[in-house]
């Protein structure tokens, strides 16, 4: 897809990667906020495009007590408030038919999590909303099944379309990234690699999500490398206490020695 199709995309003729990047969940407005600025200054002084990622509710929790959100119309308020303060797109997942037309009214972007990327029905609600829908790969697919998923979106009569890499399962405790499947998916859609879900470590005896978070440079530059259109990272300020997934973010204060690293990259691939 032309990424310039999802609204207040800004620095699209840069020649650099896009990136989705945020917190794992939206824990309140300050903290949206304090993440959206530091992110806006990043990538507006690299010149890179830029949309906003925050889940407005966690459906896929490993235990019941879990957090899972402060409320859905709240977070969608808050997400709906960093679009309009810093005139940016923003992206949440969806998890039921009946998410699609309600976050539709918030957002950009609607994202189809990876555990759910087969359920038919929710892909076509989220298409039907005529949003950007972006297709997260099955942990347990393969990078050519994706075309089907794909296809679904299509079918409703809706090209606005990205998939999404985010690992694969490596038995029961841990994710690889084949980046075969990058110029594969490609062949089907804008393609995206999720960096820090793809370095979790699920199905810990203790119910919370593990990660290598030391690895999140080295997998962002192979995919780069690869050629993907974009990057997602979840990124908070103090990954420690994050609500959701804080062992495998990246640390707000190192985003910007990464992007500049993966800017130059890119820089050298698109002379080839």
């Amino acid at each position: 897809m032309d990424i310039t199709k999802i609204p207040q995309i800004k620095h699209a003729a840069s020649g650099n990667f896009f990136v989705l990047a945020g917190p794992c969940a939206i824990e309140g407005e300050e903290m949206a906020l304090k993440i959206a600025e530091r992110l806006v200054k990043i990538t507006d002084k690299l010149q890179i495009p830029y949309v906003f990622k925050g889940s407005f509710k966690k459906a896929n929790r490993s235990r019941i007590d879990s957090f899972s959100g402060i409320g859905d119309e709240k977070a969608l308020k808050i997400l709906q408030k960093v679009s309009q303060t810093f005139g940016i797109p923003t992206v949440t997942d969806i998890h039921t038919n009946e998410d699609a037309p309600m976050a539709a009214e918030y957002v950009d972007v609607l994202q189809i999590p990876a555990f759910l990327v087969r359920q038919t029905d929710l892909v076509v609600a989220a298409a039907k909303t005529g949003k950007t829908v972006n297709l997260k790969k099955g942990q347990f697919m393969s990078p050519e099944s994706m075309k089907h998923a794909v296809q679904k979106v299509l079918d409703c009569q809706n090209d606005n379309i990205m998939v999404t890499d985010r690992g694969t399962m490596f038995g029961y405790q841990d994710m690889i990234v084949d980046f075969r499947g990058i110029p594969t998916m490609k062949q089907f859609a804008t393609t995206i690699l999720d960096v820090t879900h793809s370095l979790q470590q699920p199905n810990q005896m203790s119910g919370v999500t593990g990660g290598r978070p030391d690895m999140i440079e080295t997998i962002a530059k192979a995919g780069i490398v690869t050629g993907v259109d974009g990057i997602f990272i979840e990124t908070h300020f103090d990954p420690a206490n994050a609500k959701s997934d804080g062992a495998n973010m990246l640390h707000l204060d190192y985003f910007e020695n990464l992007m500049t690293k993966l800017v130059a990259i890119r820089k050298t691939i698109n002379q080839f």
